[in-house]
């Protein structure tokens, strides 16, 4: 058995996630589901998100649609409150470094762009679709490996430009000096918001009733951490729908 909530991991978020994960494992004790004691955040993604005895899980919905999504099981979306967003959507930031003149995308067609990876929805997939809407893409771009990488190449003018997901920003804001040297020119359209996932054979439903539960038996420490507000349903065919 395996879990893990790899998505949103960095350090300020140990404590709050261990206590999400142990609420979930009570709740799921409750009917008879067994769970592993601990997440194992450090396990590779893909690697843990197609394992048969996936117990949780959060994915991004780009690997979920075009990878995995016949493998595991949809169990709910996490709704995050965010701005400008219908309940359990998000969408991303186009950042540069904040003594950037331009204040248009299209001023940045020859810029470098920073992507966590080419299988991220919010850093890249977004980040096309919108840039396709002025007829352009980036020619110059650079693998940065993670959403915080990313920020900090624009931070530190090692790239032009990036695509940040609103949480990951929020959470930078909070955690990261750097921020302050970045600001946002554009948002992206919302999309769905990463979801929560299971092994191919879970029961979706009595899943999701024990992690809405897990959401508001949340300290208020880890809810303010987490920034979670509830858990919503949105099906997989809306999923799948994504460009």
């Amino acid at each position: 058995m395996i879990a893990n909530l790899p998505m949103y991991h960095r350090s300020e978020l140990v404590e709050a996630h261990n206590e999400f994960w142990q609420l979930i494992r009570g709740n799921l004790a409750k009917v008879d589901i067994d769970t592993p004691e601990k997440l194992s955040q450090d396990a590779g993604e893909m690697e843990v998100w197609v394992r048969p005895d996936l117990i949780f899980s959060q994915t991004c919905s780009m690997p979920y649609r075009t990878l995995i999504y016949e493998q595991v099981t949809l169990i709910g979306t996490p709704d995050y409150g965010l701005a400008e967003c219908p309940n359990g959507y998000y969408r991303s930031a186009f950042i540069v470094h904040k003594d950037e003149e331009c204040r248009e995308l299209i001023d940045y067609k020859n810029a470098k762009f920073a992507f966590n990876m080419e299988i991220s929805q919010s850093g890249f997939v977004a980040a096309k679709a919108e840039a396709a809407k002025h007829g352009f893409f980036f020619k110059k771009r650079v693998c940065s490996g993670g959403h915080l990488n990313s920020a900090r190449m624009v931070a530190d003018k090692k790239a032009d430009i990036a695509a940040i997901d609103a949480l990951s920003l929020k959470l930078m804001e909070r955690n990261d000096d750097f921020f302050e040297r970045l600001k946002v020119i554009q948002w992206t359209e919302p999309t769905p918001t990463l979801p929560y996932i299971s092994g191919p054979n879970a029961d979706a439903d009595l899943y999701f009733e024990c992690v809405k539960s897990a959401i508001s038996q949340l300290s208020t420490d880890a809810r303010k951490k987490l920034m979670i507000k509830d858990l919503i349903k949105i099906p997989t065919d809306t999923y799948l729908a994504l460009d």
